[in-house]
């Protein structure tokens, strides 16, 4: 399976179809990453607050394949903010995953909590590029007035910003200002938790070129230049959702799918903008 790279504005690159372990058991997370890589998946996805980087780690050493072949990407905790802390739980993480991090983010920029300060905190990531242990670094979950914010204070342009996408949240605004400032878009929830399954658009558009509407709006993601990570603990899923490279759509079903976007009404997840969980 040749899964296309997209680089980044650091000069690395990243595979654009990757495995996604949020909400995966940590008891099950090595078997589910194992089942990953053995369907030709090189690209894992994990946060600290999904509580199973060590089951990466152990998938990592178990699988017997080359670190260096692997990318894995990781996301700060969002109790964890404050620089000192922030540095403590990125050791942690470190620990867990038993080598460095291709790609660490801020999950959540917060801008209710830490007197709206999510600058020193991405001070914190800067250090963590300039010291090698987190090769590139970006943000999740960051709107353009965060990502302006970060460009006025800091030195570093974030590589890629992870933001709830899919075909009834196409989050234009936000993709549109990554492609402006060469910030790579990361889609999470790119099936919006199942929701666009049963669309009669994809169902018709699926029938045409016989494949399921899950492959279909995966195949939409990477036509359109996003990275995504969808996420399944059933093997047989695992496996359909990288047969995705051969769909065919026109330019014209692209257009189609594009256009079932709700805007604000289509989000699965929370807005950005309030968000403010931090797990106790």
């Amino acid at each position: 399976m040749a899964i296309p790279t997209i680089t980044l504005n650091d000069g690395t690159t990243i595979p654009q179809l990757g495995f996604g372990v949020f909400q995966i058991d940590p008891a099950e997370t090595e078997q589910a990453v194992l089942t990953a890589f053995e369907a030709g998946y090189r690209h894992i996805d994990t946060a600290e607050m999904y509580q199973n980087e060590a089951g990466v780690g152990a998938a990592l050493r178990s699988s017997g394949l080359d670190r260096a072949d692997v990318y894995v990407t990781s996301k700060l905790n969002n109790g964890f903010h404050r620089p000192d802390d922030a540095r403590r739980a990125f050791d942690e993480t470190i620990e867990k995953i038993g080598s460095h991090v291709d790609l660490f983010l801020i999950h959540w920029p917060l801008p209710t909590l830490y007197d709206g300060d999510f600058v020193s905190t991405w001070k914190v990531l800067e250090e963590l590029k300039a010291d090698g242990r987190a090769t590139s670094i970006g943000v999740s979950n960051f709107q353009p007035a965060h990502l302006d914010r970060l460009a006025a204070e800091t030195g570093t342009v974030p590589a890629v910003n992870q933001v709830e996408v899919h075909p009834y949240f196409t989050n234009e605004t936000v993709r549109a200002y990554g492609s402006e400032h060469g910030i790579a878009t990361e889609a999470w929830s790119p099936i919006a938790q199942g929701k666009v399954l049963d669309d009669p658009t994809l169902v018709e558009i699926a029938e045409r070129v016989g494949k399921s509407t899950a492959q279909v709006t995966l195949a939409w993601h990477i036509a359109r230049g996003d990275i995504i990570f969808p996420k399944s603990v059933t093997p047989e899923r695992v496996r359909a959702n990288a047969d995705i490279f051969d769909v065919g759509l026109t330019d014209e079903d692209i257009r189609r799918i594009t256009a079932l976007d709700k805007g604000e009404e289509g989000r699965t997840g929370p807005n950005p903008d309030t968000f403010d969980y931090v797990p106790d």
